[in-house]
């Protein structure tokens, strides 16, 4: 069979800027990394939470990006574009009529066009429709001829096709090569330990035990702290708050520390196989990482080797009380090694493409 290069329409929240919007780093990776394997994309994002004044990047040269108000009639006028697809995307969380959207893409659905559900936060999306038994999702989940998640393992699989999922596949976070690399250190950076994440609900406790805990409990150490919203938190003087941390920064902010700290959110970590993008991208920069436990982790890194795991804030102080420079590095250079090999964007988009096909033959589809 000789592969088809597909026209995709993609709804989600913003390829263009990353102002609170986590998975722009995701979205990203992925399209330009289909776009590289010949494939046409134009991503769907509203106008909406400041990101437009917020950007963080240009319209890029490998996809197409459609920016539309925040009304009905601007979101029925892109589906009706998106109906020349082969494939049509909505992804969770996209912020704007996202009901509407779930429901109205599966009316392009056809034998030849796939309409696809991309759940960039599985967890978030399992416990709404859990919560809430007339969710209409419940219905929807069924009627997509595949859900994609950016994490969750089994855990995440078993759950959605225990609610009626035809297939569900996890298409992991991962490093995008072109933006996240090894750079020089850079001075302003420098510390112990240094961790990048904007204050959030599920993940404040985590926060607390793993990084301000070893912080107060070790104060011959340095520490460092960026993301939005940590600005009236209370912390040792061993800590330095530096705020919102560009996107053009975050490889200096990889590889100046000693290490750099995961700290997954609580839902993530309660599902597991649910590694942050930042892990690929510290990984991508030869940075030694340090994480939470979460179930998994040996499925992408080998934990002593290239990733260091800590099951609270004791085993926290212990690790950064003991790590020489030495060490870090070796680590830093073991996850560089693998995530060069298995966990590139490349890797991911290559999968997602072998699944599509496979999924279009079983259709039989004339997609050859």
């Amino acid at each position: 069979m000789k592969s088809k290069k597909l026209k995709i329409a993609f709804f989600g929240s913003s390829l263009v800027s990353a102002y609170w919007n986590g998975a722009a780093t995701y979205y990203r990776g992925i399209v330009r990394a289909l776009s590289e394997r010949g494939h046409e994309i134009t991503f769907y994002e509203p106008d909406a939470y400041d990101r437009q004044k917020n950007r963080d990047m240009d319209d890029p040269d490998w996809a197409k990006v459609v920016v539309y108000q925040a009304t009905e009639e601007a979101v029925a006028k892109c589906l009706q574009e998106a109906a020349s697809a082969d494939m049509v995307v909505k992804a969770s969380g996209v912020g704007v009529f996202d009901e509407l959207l779930e429901r109205e893409v599966l009316q392009l659905q056809t034998e030849e066009r796939l309409v696809v559900f991309w759940d960039v936060d599985a967890p978030a999306t399992l416990d709404r429709v859990h919560h809430n038994p007339d969710d209409q999702f419940h219905q929807l989940i069924p009627q997509y001829d595949m859900i994609l998640t950016y994490g969750g393992g089994d855990p995440v699989v078993n759950a959605y096709e225990a609610l009626g999922a035809k297939k569900c596949v996890p298409i992991y976070n991962a490093l995008d090569t072109a933006t996240h690399h090894p750079v020089a250190p850079d001075a302003k950076f420098a510390c112990d330990l240094a961790f990048l994440g904007n204050r959030l609900p599920d993940r404040e406790a985590r926060v607390e035990e793993f990084f301000l805990k070893p912080a107060a409990a070790t104060p011959d150490k340095r520490y460092m702290i960026g993301g939005s919203g940590w600005s009236d938190k209370p912390m040792t003087d061993n800590v330095t708050y530096i705020g919102h941390v560009y996107t053009k920064d975050h490889n200096a902010f990889n590889c100046t520390p000693k290490a750099v700290l995961n700290i997954s959110r609580e839902s993530m970590a309660r599902y597991g196989f649910s590694p942050a993008t930042r892990v690929f991208e510290a990984a991508g920069a030869g940075a030694c990482i340090i994480t939470d436990y979460w179930e998994g982790i040996d499925f992408f890194f080998e934990p002593g080797k290239e990733i260091l795991v800590a099951k609270d804030g004791a085993d926290i102080s212990e690790i950064i009380s003991s790590l020489s420079e030495e060490n870090a590095k070796e680590i830093g250079e073991a996850a560089y090694r693998k995530v060069l090999s298995a966990h590139t964007y490349r890797h991911r988009a290559a999968q997602l493409e072998k699944l599509l096909y496979t999924k279009v033959k079983q259709s039989n589809a004339a997609w050859a």
